[in-house]
């Protein structure tokens, strides 16, 4: 169990802590509306479907003061930089960021459904209330308020029978409509945030996803009708119901209970949500702020399998390995922004990123930068480009680990193209100071075109680990995962030659897919005690295989070796 908390995600104590809250405030206030007299007589209007619908509506302000912490990007990556407030593992956990969103949207989504159908119950008694006879107790209740000096328990005024009165209620009344709007909002925000839409139908889900302005708008206005009600404070001194309800046709007259007072509970969730909405607000004046800083393309490389290079500089601009930024080009679009790892390494005097052509803004991006050309496009040509970044991720974390596993898959490989390069400035200058001691590097692609732009690099470090007699410090496993057989033919013929024929790199590609156990297993034993961290970007089929195995092949002695799953997240 040990082994799964640190390497699935979030860990087992975060995620039940925040489980064992979502329990406790549901249980919590469906009693605070199940069992005191001050809600008696709303219970008899409404049955146990008020403690249903007030009980998930508690676990919604928690978990909507929750979800937009996981995404103050800037404060995360605050935090993340603090040796003072976060260890290691505490980074580690700030790195499972999106996940726990994902997580707390999902809680929200199963609490929203249960506060819904609650209410659809509440709304129907409540209508069909006004219009039954006296003879009922709540038919009296919903009389209430019908003569001076009266104050209602139904918020129904209309006697109108269902389903026309539910209809007036849900376009009519400020609870209603603004629940309608917000589980409008919620359904279109969920269904496309899934993987699929994401990634074929990136635009969708960016606009999609700021209804929750709306959303929470919505939600914090939602409780301004006030329409749960119960009995007043002075009216329970004077009126006990659970002695008075027998006589309820009496109420009122000399010798018996007056009638009882009501009044609506005031709205509770801006109290709940108001401190995140601000956090949120200075993140996105944080954005606009940086967005609006001077960035200048010095250079764009065209690369082969659809790859661009944006080589470019900004005043003050400072990373470490791994990090990620957001970019804009508003020739493009004036309001997307989308995330892309940076390439370049600290040391140089620049920052870069790798862009694959794989849809309408990449597209956009790659004809506005003049790629489409064949004549060579003028630097102030070049279109503008916001930057805000850069992000902290769990590659920052490389150094901090004397043996890694770096496992890229496709274009996943971009992260540590930063790692690697720092190494190389390090080992060019000076690497003693340096705790990384062995590299394993892994890198699965499925095209011999994608190799091209990142063989230079291994090349350079390949060379400079054996002009300083270290050729054991980097191991490298690049594996080719699609060819025909034409190509095959022609790895064959010239597999004998001293480099590769693909890369031009001495260690030879390899063909098909990683037996991950066998890895694990070999390195393992060759560092037996050793905390070795493990490093994935790309697929999620890939990082449960890694996942497996790093917990599989960890031992439950704190002495014996660890392996450490990590997965960018962004």
């Amino acid at each position: 169990m040990g082994n799964w908390v640190e390497n699935e995600g979030l860990s087992i104590f975060v995620v039940l802590v925040w489980l064992g809250l979502n329990v406790f405030l549901f249980w919590w206030y469906y009693l605070a509306y199940d069992i005191p007299p001050k809600f008696f007589y709303t219970r008899v209007l409404l049955g146990r479907a008020l403690a249903l619908a007030r009980a998930p509506a508690a676990c919604l302000n928690f978990n909507c003061m929750l979800i937009l912490l996981p995404v103050c990007r800037n404060l995360l990556s605050f935090l993340r930089g603090s040796s003072a407030c976060c260890s290691t593992r505490v980074r580690r956990q700030l790195d499972r960021n999106l996940t726990f969103h994902k997580m707390v949207a999902w809680m929200i989504a199963l609490h929203t459904a249960i506060h819904t159908i609650a209410h659809l119950f509440n709304v129907e008694w409540s209508v069909q209330a006004r219009v039954e006879e006296d003879r009922t107790l709540a038919a009296v209740l919903s009389r209430l308020g019908d003569n001076p000096n009266e104050s209602y328990i139904n918020f129904f005024r209309k006697k109108i029978g269902n389903p026309v009165g539910g209809l007036y209620v849900a376009f009519t009344y400020l609870a209603g409509l603004t629940g309608v709007i917000i589980t409008l909002a919620l359904i279109l925000i969920i269904t496309s945030s899934t993987k699929t839409i994401r990634r074929s139908y990136f635009e969708v889900f960016w606009y999609t996803h700021h209804l929750f302005v709306i959303f929470f708008i919505g939600l914090v206005i939602h409780g301004a009708g006030r329409i749960v009600r119960g009995q007043t404070a002075d009216s329970l001194a004077e009126h006990d119901p659970k002695i008075c309800y027998k006589n309820f046709t009496h109420w009122g007259k000399e010798g018996s209970c007056p009638i009882p007072q009501f009044s609506g509970n005031p709205p509770m969730t801006w109290k709940w949500v108001v401190g995140p909405m601000f956090l949120y607000l200075c993140e996105r004046l944080v954005r606009f702020w940086r967005s609006q800083q001077k960035v200048v393309i010095t250079k764009v490389v065209i690369h082969p399998f659809k790859t661009i290079e944006l080589q470019m500089m900004k005043k003050g601009f400072k990373m470490e390995v791994g990090q990620y930024i957001f970019v804009k080009c508003p020739a493009v679009s004036k309001l997307e922004w989308h995330p892309f790892t940076l390439t370049s390494a600290p040391e140089e005097d620049y920052f870069s990123i790798h862009v694959r052509i794989v849809g309408d803004w990449t597209e956009g991006l790659f004809n506005a930068c003049g790629c489409d050309k064949q004549e060579f496009q003028e630097a102030w040509k070049l279109p503008k480009i916001a930057v805000d970044g850069p992000f902290g991720t769990a590659s920052e974390d490389v150094f901090s680990y004397e043996t890694v596993m770096l496992v890229g898959a496709g274009i996943g490989v971009t992260p540590f193209a930063s790692v690697l390069k720092s190494v190389w400035y390090k080992y060019c200058h000076d690497a003693t100071n340096l705790k990384l001691k062995k590299i394993y590097f892994y890198w699965l692609c499925r095209d011999t075109h994608a190799f091209e732009w990142f063989a230079d690099l291994l090349q350079s470090l390949e060379a400079q680990m054996q002009k300083r007699n270290n050729a054991e410090f980097l191991s490298y496993n690049i594996y080719l995962t699609g060819w025909d057989e034409s190509q095959a033919t022609h790895f064959v013929m010239h597999h004998e030659e001293e480099k590769d024929v693909i890369t031009g790199l001495k260690q030879k590609t390899l063909y098909g897919r990683p037996n991950w156990e066998n890895e694990f297993r070999t390195i393992a034993g060759q560092h037996p005690g050793s905390r070795i961290g493990v490093f994935l970007c790309g697929p999620e089929a890939l990082a449960d295989t890694l996942n497996k195995q790093s917990i599989s092949n960890s031992e439950a002695d704190p002495r014996g070796v660890h392996f450490i799953f990590n997965k960018e997240n962004f």
